[in-house]
């Protein structure tokens, strides 16, 4: 990986890239969507919760069209990027920097005869290997907080935006007024020194010019989601330990346990966020 790269995002392509971390998010999510979920009710099946979130930020965009072009960062499995492709014929390339979810993505896209419509690039959003002003959609779900240089990652999605582009996107983050130090065992679980805020991605979209269309805070939404899928890996642990080892599991439930104590804490946000690049 090139040495632009902050080391944060090193560290997440080796954690994505691992059998443990493969093999867990393809089988809790049925390797389509990895992300934070959308839930009617707390027991709900998480690939439907989260699917509800791809449908719901698309519901978003105001000028998704036939052949519209799409970049999708952070793509995991590529879920997202098959359903805007599907429904509204559109174009998307895939920016992961994981090799074994990017051949996941492939091998789907290919099931949903879909390869024709979907691009994917083994790269980090750092450095998006991707023409100036050629997207008119940025979509990005809970990753971004990956990336050690957050700012460079909006600079990158400006500059492949055409003018007029829209962004919808998603990212666990920190709360606004959060107290120095309480999230000291969720980010050391993600290798990470800081999050975002929305706070932060007001603050980008000012210095970038971009107009703020939407901000919805749906924090609540973020424990109700990691708890879930907690529960669920306490529940289906021996099926799961076929696949994943059991230090793995046991870590996961650990770390999980520290993200649902800081959201109930009041000490984490998560929303949609939906901005608009100057024509």
């Amino acid at each position: 990986m090139s040495q632009q790269y902050s080391s944060a995002v090193k560290i997440a392509k080796e954690y994505y890239n691992s059998d443990d971390a493969d093999n867990f998010y393809f089988h809790i999510w049925g390797g389509e969507d990895i992300h934070i979920g959308l839930y009617h009710e707390n027991n709900e099946d998480i690939a439907i919760a989260s699917q509800r979130t791809v449908a719901t930020m698309a519901q978003r965009i105001i000028d998704i069209k036939p052949h519209a072009r799409v970049i999708d960062l952070g793509a995991g499995y590529g879920g997202a990027a098959r359903w805007l492709a599907k429904r509204f014929d559109c174009n998307v390339t895939c920016i992961n920097l994981s090799e074994a979810q990017n051949q996941r993505n492939l091998v789907q896209s290919k099931i949903a005869k879909l390869a024709d419509k979907i691009e994917v690039h083994d790269a980090s959003f750092e450095a998006i290997p991707c023409q100036d002003s050629g997207f008119d959609i940025a979509w990005s779900q809970d990753a971004i907080l990956h990336s050690g240089h957050r700012s460079q990652v909006m600079d990158e999605i400006d500059r492949v935006l055409k003018p007029g582009g829209e962004i919808i996107m998603t990212d666990p983050m920190q709360a606004d007024e959060c107290p120095e130090g309480v999230l000291q065992p969720v980010l050391e679980r993600i290798h990470l020194d800081t999050l975002g805020s929305f706070a932060f991605y007001r603050q980008e979209a000012e210095r970038l010019g971009w107009e703020v269309i939407n901000i919805e805070d749906l924090t609540d939404q973020l424990v109700r989601h990691y708890s879930r899928v907690r529960d669920n890996l306490i529940a289906r642990r021996d099926e799961l330990e076929k696949h994943v080892s059991s230090e793995y599991i046991e870590r996961m439930i650990v770390g999980l346990g520290h993200w649902i104590d800081a959201g109930n804490n009041g000490y984490l946000a998560w929303g949609i966020m939906h901005f608009r690049k100057p024509q």
